[in-house]
C-alpha cells in the first residue's frame, strides 16, 4: 500500500475528517490529492500528517506483526475456539495500533469482516463492510480478493445467496493474479459449492465440491474433506442418486471418526437420518437421529434438530407416546433458548404435531392455516411448504372436509413443482 491510501486507511479508523487531519499542515483539498495518490507530497509533509495521526512508516516489529496476523487468519478459518480466537484478536489489535503497518493494518481491517461473522457480530460485520467500502479503490488484488470474499460470506449469513455467489466469483477471477495456497483456492471452492446448494444449482455444487474435495486430499486435511462428502450427499440426494448419497456420508462419518469430531459425526448422522426419511426407511433414520439425542456432549441446535426430526418419525410410524416425549423435550429446548425468535421454525413444528398428536383440531388447524402455512411461504421454505400443505390436507381428508382438503393438496403439489424448478 503506498503512502497516501496509507494516510486514508489511519485517518478513516479514527474518525478524523480531511480537514481536521489538514489543518495547519495542507489544504483539504491537496490532503484529498495526496491520498488519492494524485500527486506525491514532500517528506516533510508527510512526516507532520503521519505525526498528528500518531503512525510511523517503518516499524522494526513489522516481519512479527505480519506473522501474528497471518497465525490469527488461519485461525478464522480453522477449528478454533471462539474465545481463542477473540483473545488473538484483542492481542493483534493492541499490537496493531502500538506498533502501525501499512501492508498488516489493511489485510488485518478486511479480515475484521469475517471476524465479526465468526463471532456473529453481524451488525459489527456490516459496519466494518461500510468503513472499508471508501478505501477499496486503493485495495491491491490479494486485498481484493479477501474484500470480495469476506463481503460474500456477510451476505451468505445474512441469506442473501444470489449477491453472495456474485460476490465469490469476482473473487474467483482474482485467482490467477495472486498467489495463495491450494488450502485457500480449495476454501473457496467449497465455500461456492455451498452457495449453489443454497440456491440448488445442484450440478455446480457437486462441480464445485469436487474440485475443493480433490486439493483438501492432497493436504491431508480430513476434516474438510468430511465437510466436502457431506455437500455431495445433499447434492447427490436432491437428484435422486441415493447410493451415491448414502457413499458420500459414510465416507464423511468415517473421516469425523478419524478425527474424533462430534460436529462431523452429527451432521452427517442428521442427514443420513433426513436422507431415509425420504425414502421412507423411518427405522434407519430413528437410528441416526437417536445417536445425536444420545450424544451428551450435543450442542443446541443439534439437539433441538435431532428431536424435533424424530418427533416427525415416530408420528409417521404412529408411535405417539415416543413421538409426545420427543415434543416435550423439544419444547423444553425452546423454553431455554435465549433468542426464541431464531428458532421461530421449531416452535410452529413442535406445537403443529403436539395439537395433532393430542387431536385437538381446532388448536391444529388455527396454528398451521393462520400462522404457520404464511411464515413458510414468508420464508420461502418450499420443502417444509410441502410437508406441512399435505399434513394439513391429509387431516381434512380424515374428517370428511373434501373441499379444503383439495384446496392444501394443490398447495403442496404446486410448492412442489416451484421447489423442484429452483
Amino acid at each position: 500500500m503506498e503512502i497516501g491510501p496509507y494516510i486514508k486507511l489511519h485517518r478513516i479508523q479514527q474518525e478524523m475528517t480531511q480537514a481536521e487531519l489538514a489543518e495547519g499542515i495542507v489544504s483539504s483539498a491537496y490532503l484529498s490529492k495526496i491520498e488519492n495518490e494524485k500527486t506525491e507530497a514532500s517528506p516533510s509533509v508527510i512526516s507532520l500528517l503521519c505525526t498528528k495521526l500518531g503512525i510511523q512508516l517503518v516499524n522494526e516489529t513489522d516481519e512479527v506483526i505480519r506473522e501474528k496476523c497471518q497465525e490469527w487468519f488461519d485461525m478464522l478459518s480453522s477449528e478454533y475456539d471462539t474465545e481463542d480466537i477473540i483473545q488473538k484478536y484483542q492481542e493483534l489489535n493492541q499490537l496493531m495500533y502500538d506498533n502501525p503497518s501499512a501492508d498488516s493494518l489493511a489485510m488485518f481491517e478486511v479480515h475484521k469482516v469475517r471476524y465479526f461473522l465468526v463471532i456473529g457480530e453481524m451488525e459489527k460485520a456490516l459496519s466494518q463492510i461500510n468503513k472499508l467500502t471508501e478505501m477499496t479503490g486503493t485495495f491491491d488484488t490479494l486485498h481484493q480478493f479477501y474484500w470480495y470474499k469476506f463481503k460474500g460470506n456477510y451476505n451468505s449469513v445474512a441469506s442473501d445467496f444470489d449477491l453472495a455467489l456474485r460476490l465469490y466469483n469476482i473473487a474467483e477471477e482474482k485467482l490467477n493474479q495472486i498467489d495463495l495456497s491450494e488450502e485457500e483456492i480449495a476454501d473457496l471452492q467449497y465455500t461456492i459449492a455451498v452457495t449453489h446448494s443454497k440456491l440448488r444449482n445442484t450440478l455446480e455444487a457437486i462441480e464445485y465440491a469436487e474440485k475443493a474435495i480433490s486439493i483438501f486430499r492432497t493436504t491431508y486435511n480430513f476434516s474438510r474433506c468430511a465437510e466436502c462428502h457431506i455437500l455431495l450427499g445433499i447434492s447427490y440426494r436432491r437428484i435422486k442418486m441415493h447410493d451415491k448419497a448414502i457413499k458420500n456420508y459414510n465416507l464423511a462419518k468415517h473421516l469425523g471418526e478419524l478425527k474424533q469430531s462430534k460436529q462431523i459425526i452429527q451432521l452427517t448422522n442428521q442427514n443420513l437420518g433426513y436422507l431415509y426419511s425420504t425414502i421412507g426407511e423411518n427405522e434407519k433414520a430413528i437410528a441416526n437421529y437417536e445417536e445425536i439425542v444420545n450424544e451428551p456432549e450435543l450442542m443446541f441446535l443439534e439437539r433441538l434438530t435431532a428431536t424435533t426430526s424424530l418427533v416427525k418419525e415416530y408420528y409417521n410410524i404412529q408411535e405417539f407416546d415416543r413421538a409426545q416425549d420427543m415434543a416435550d423435550m423439544s419444547m423444553k429446548l425452546l423454553e431455554d433458548a435465549e433468542d426464541q425468535e431464531r428458532y421461530q421454525l421449531f416452535y410452529y413444528i413442535m406445537h403443529t404435531y403436539n395439537y395433532a398428536i393430542n387431536q385437538e383440531a381446532e388448536k391444529f388447524e388455527s396454528l398451521v392455516i393462520d400462522r404457520f402455512i404464511p411464515y413458510l411461504q414468508k420464508h420461502k421454505d418450499y420443502a417444509n411448504l410441502v410437508i406441512y400443505a399435505n399434513m394439513l390436507a391429509d387431516h381434512f381428508e380424515a374428517i370428511n372436509r373434501y373441499k379444503e382438503s383439495v384446496k392444501y393438496y394443490k398447495l403442496a403439489n404446486n410448492t412442489y413443482e416451484e421447489l423442484i424448478s429452483l
